[in-house]
């Protein structure tokens, strides 16, 4: 008998992944903006390649060179200035535990689960992270396996990147299952930007997966700004909440973005809005290549003091800092 083989139909955000812009003049042209002049600027892409998805880019403003989500992704001449205190690795975690797993704090690992982004923000703090060293194949991740097995002080898991969600999610499933075998791993946390620049990958297989982990799971958005939060992702997030799966975002405090008291009101309410927690508003990493975005911290604890005026308490998310070495994030306070 003969066996025919069965296609296998690729999901809707891997096309639309494949889509995505790459080149700074296509991105521009497709917003109605004359690229001509800005040479110097596409430049930096060369120092950090530009990735950004379609559903993203519908989400700028035609013919505005200062939308707020295309400064986030746009290559800036800026970028080649070298600031002292800007430097590759400001959280010192280039030298890892195993190659992908950082182990930074006492009861939580952090697994680099894998190095691609569906975008590529121009402020990250890993754009100089070195992804080919460790870039982890299933055999590797058997090795973290071992690892959490060894190590029982451990019971929260986190799948970072580059972006844990550019995996697909029988991946995703593989990896939950065996952490579930580990009696010590109460919870999973994955922090991810790919369901906000592509909603379509919070598909109906990974919320399941997540549902029915016997791990509480906690997804970690990463968005900066209102307008970031199309009806599609609110949408999406609502249905991941009825399923029991908690829902956080982390903001980063960006220069020309999102530092005026409207944007961080605006911001809090449309993520409660789609049922996502505020939970960090980080101070800039001081990392090389973005120092055009970062605020001084005299007028990031005067914007907070506003905040705290403006938002109810269940509204303000924490302002932050990250210290390499430290225990925890450290706490900013007015």
């Amino acid at each position: 008998m003969i066996q025919q083989a069965v296609a296998t139909v690729e999901p809707q955000w891997q096309k639309e992944l494949k889509q995505s812009f790459t080149r700074p003049e296509e991105l521009l042209r497709f917003l109605n903006i004359e690229p001509q002049g800005l040479e110097a600027d596409f430049a930096a892409r060369d120092l950090f390649a530009m990735r950004v998805p379609r559903p993203f880019a519908n989400l700028m403003t035609k013919g505005d060179l200062n939308d707020p989500l295309l400064k986030q992704v746009l290559p800036l001449k800026e970028e080649f200035k070298q600031v002292p205190g800007y430097v590759a690795d400001p959280l010192a975690e280039h030298k890892s535990a195993l190659p992908g797993l950082l182990h930074k704090y006492k009861s939580r690992v952090l697994v680099v689960f894998r190095g691609g982004c569906a975008v590529n923000c121009r402020y990250c703090f890993r754009r100089h992270f070195p992804y080919q060293d460790n870039n982890v194949n299933k055999a590797q991740l058997l090795e973290h396996i071992q690892y959490l097995r060894d190590h029982a002080e451990v019971n929260e898991v986190i799948l970072s990147g580059g972006d844990p969600l550019m995996a697909k999610d029988e991946h995703v499933a593989w990896f939950i299952n065996e952490l579930e075998a580990i009696p010590h791993i109460l919870r999973l946390r994955i922090h991810s930007r790919l369901p906000v620049v592509i909603p379509s990958r919070l598909t109906s297989n990974l919320i399941d997966t997540l549902a029915s982990s016997r791990l509480k799971a906690v997804l970690v958005l990463h968005i900066n700004h209102a307008n970031e939060i199309s009806d599609e992702l609110a949408k999406a997030c609502r249905s991941v909440r009825e399923k029991g799966i908690w829902l956080l975002n982390q903001a980063v405090l960006l220069s020309g973005i999102n530092h005026e008291l409207e944007d961080q009101i605006n911001l809090s309410e449309a993520l409660f809005a789609a049922d996502i927690q505020p939970y960090y508003l980080h101070l800039l990493d001081k990392v090389a290549g973005a120092s055009h975005f970062d605020l001084p911290e005299t007028d990031a604890l005067g914007l907070y003091q506003a905040m705290m005026a403006a938002l109810p308490g269940f509204l303000l998310p924490r302002l932050v800092r990250e210290i390499g070495g430290e225990a925890s994030k450290t706490p900013v306070l007015p």
